[in-house]
Formats: C-alpha cells, structure tokens, sequence
C-alpha cells in the first residue's frame, strides 16, 4: 500500500443524500454485510490509530506555521469509527485535514463508499446528473469550441464523459482514476480509453497529449494537490487548458451549517483550498487563469444535505459491515420511522436550495463550490 492510494475515489462526490437501496436488493446487500463484517471488525480490533498521521505543525500550502482549528467531525456518511479535524491557516486561508489519513486510513474509510456495497448508489447518483455534466462542458467552449482530446482525471465510472461527448462528439474522452471504477467506464464506452493508477505516476506517460485536462472535485482528495498540478501541467499541451472545480471553503454555507456542510465530507476530503491561493499557484506553474466562476459551479443541495446528514445521524444506524452485529427489528423500525417523519423537512430544504437560494447564491456568498479554467502557455 503507496500513498498512490490517495486517488482513490476522485470523482466529485457523494453530493447527494445516502438513500436506502431498492428493496429487490436488500437480501443480497445483507448477505454482502455479514461476509464483510468479519474483516472489517480484524481491522478495528488492530486499533484506529494507524489510520491517521502525525500531526503538522505548518500549513502544507504555504508553509505558515499559525494553524487553528476550523471543524472538528465525524464520519457522518458511512459512520465508520474516528474524530477528524480540519485546521485552517491563519496567513492563507488554507483549511486542510490535520492529521491527515495514512495510507491505511485511506484504504479504510473509502472501502465501498464508492467501490464494493457503495457502487450501485454512487453510480446511480452520478448517473442521473447530466445536466451538471452538461454545465461544466459547455464551460469549456468558449475557451476551446472542439478539443481533440479530453482527459478527465478522477473520472470514477465515467458519466462526465459519456454526457459530455453529447455535447462534443468529435473528442476522444479518455478516463483516469485509481479505482475499479474506471475499467467500468471503459467496458460501458463512456470513456475511450481508462488509465488506471496514480496521476502524478501516469503524467510522464501523458505528456502534452490533452487539449483539456479536468479535474472535477478531484484535489480535495488528493494528498498532495500541488503535485497533481505538476501533473496537469505535463498532460496539458501548450496553449491547452486546464479545468478544475473544487469545493469553495470560503462559501458562507461552511460557516452558517457547520459539521453538517456536505462538502467538508470528512474523512475523505483533505485539503480545501481558497480560490486565490489556487489561482496564484496556477500562475506559478505558467497557467493563465481565463475563467473563475462560481454560481456556475454551484450545486444547490446543501440544505437537503445538511437535514438528511443531521437525520441519518440522529436515527439508529442502519445495518453496516464495520458494526459488531445487524441492527434488530425495533432499531430497524425507529429508523424508517425517524426517516419517515424528516421527510417534510427534506421536501422543504430541497424547495429552499433550488428555488429560493440558487437565484442569490453568488450574491449571498453561498456557493459551495469554484471553477477555474486555465491555459497553460
């Protein structure tokens, strides 16, 4: 196991709310369960503390040494065991993950989130996004109106790709990601050709080869963001661009909803990075920024997010492989009763973030996400 697992799980994510399963596939999902909890339970009785770091006494942007706690948090997604805290530089800005996951902790807490018992839910909530697919390909176009070759780093299974060569059909859409995800994306034909691996690894490989490079929610998870920029920079050809979209921790949403703020998405995002430090850092690299948008980039569930979050932790848990046993019958039924009762809260908080926010998010200073696209020179 090489910190190449950091690219685990790079599609932009988990953004919407962790429904049940149809029922058709509840039988299979507990007989999947109870062969998993035998591993999941050696894992924890060998101890929780290897899967964090030591902790950093400077800031891993800019090397500032006036760190202070920004949130501190729990698995609120999978439930998985752990405390994690963000801490947030004083001097830049830069809110990071500290300490930061091991490579055992990484393994650990993306274990079928998307991938294993998460893939049919990721995949159906990434599936059904086409119109925000659309939105971040024709944010392109303008910049670049009929790229040969596109490639979409942290592509998961692929659905970017295959909405986005609707828009573009004369561009090769290549994939890459480290999981199996993108061996999927490839035997479906949403990507023509899958790199699977570590992006730093593959770049090399990839030199000059790209009119577009996007990374789509990609460097939150990354260990080392700045290397993945290098990376962009080699499979960039000159006069190609760059497209990069990242959860924008300076959106008001992150203060006023707190641990319940969707895109903290702990523990799995280490590193959220204010749009200036990023914009700077692209200079530095000889990229010129052309576009920065936000409204664009938003995604109008947080509200939904914050009460479906806020109602999955209250209730009993629902059966997992890394709890000792399956929840009984009385738990089973105080949770769907629990869930059942929230649900004019979530039809209220969904009408909330789609029509009374979105219209006023940038001017609120409530998106929750940036995108920037850059030309490397």
């Amino acid at each position: 196991m090489t910190e190449a697992r950091e690219t685990d799980a790079r599609e932009t994510k988990a953004r919407e709310t962790h429904a049940p399963e149809p029922a058709r596939d509840a039988g299979d999902r507990t007989a999947r369960i109870a062969a998993l909890r035998a591993a999941y339970r050696a894992d924890l009785d060998a101890g929780t503390d290897r899967f964090l770091g030591p902790r950093r006494t400077t800031c891993p942007w800019c090397s500032s040494g006036r760190l202070a706690p920004r949130l501190r948090t729990t698995d609120l997604l999978q439930h998985k065991p752990g405390r994690f805290t963000l801490d947030r530089c004083a001097d830049c800005g830069h809110v990071f993950q500290n300490p930061q996951l091991t490579a055992e902790g990484l393994e650990f807490y993306y274990r079928d989130f998307y991938d294993g018992l998460g893939e049919q839910r990721m995949s159906g909530t990434f599936g059904g996004r086409a119109a925000m697919y659309r939105g971040r390909v024709e944010a392109m176009l303008p910049h670049d109106s009929a790229p040969k070759a596109w490639l979409d780093v942290g592509t998961g299974h692929g659905h970017f790709c295959a909405t986005a060569r609707t828009v573009l059909p004369g561009t090769v859409f290549d994939g890459l990601d480290f999981t199996d995800g993108v061996a999927l994306a490839a035997r479906e034909g949403r990507v023509d050709h899958a790199y699977r691996g570590a992006f730093p690894e593959l770049a090399p490989t990839l030199a000059s080869r790209y009119d577009v490079v996007s990374m789509f929610h990609y460097l939150e998870h990354s260990t080392d963001p700045d290397r993945e920029l290098r990376a962009a920079h080699e499979a960039v050809r000159p006069g190609g661009h760059l497209l990069i979209e990242v959860p924008d921790p300076q959106s008001r949403y992150a203060r006023l909803l707190g641990r319940w703020w969707l895109p903290w998405l702990q523990p799995q995002h280490l590193h959220f990075i204010p749009v200036a430090n990023l914009r700077r850092r692209l200079a530095g690299l000889g990229f010129t920024v052309v576009a920065e948008q936000h409204a664009e980039a938003h995604d109008p569930v947080d509200l939904l997010a914050a009460v479906w979050l806020a109602l999955d932790h209250t209730a009993p848990r629902e059966d997992a492989p890394w709890l000792p046993a399956r929840p009984g019958p009385l738990r089973r039924a105080a949770r769907t009763a629990l869930l059942l009762a929230g649900v004019p809260a979530l039809l209220t908080a969904t009408l909330l973030d789609r029509f009374a926010v979105r219209p006023l998010s940038r001017r609120l200073g409530l998106c929750n996400a940036y995108r920037l696209i850059a030309r490397r020179q």
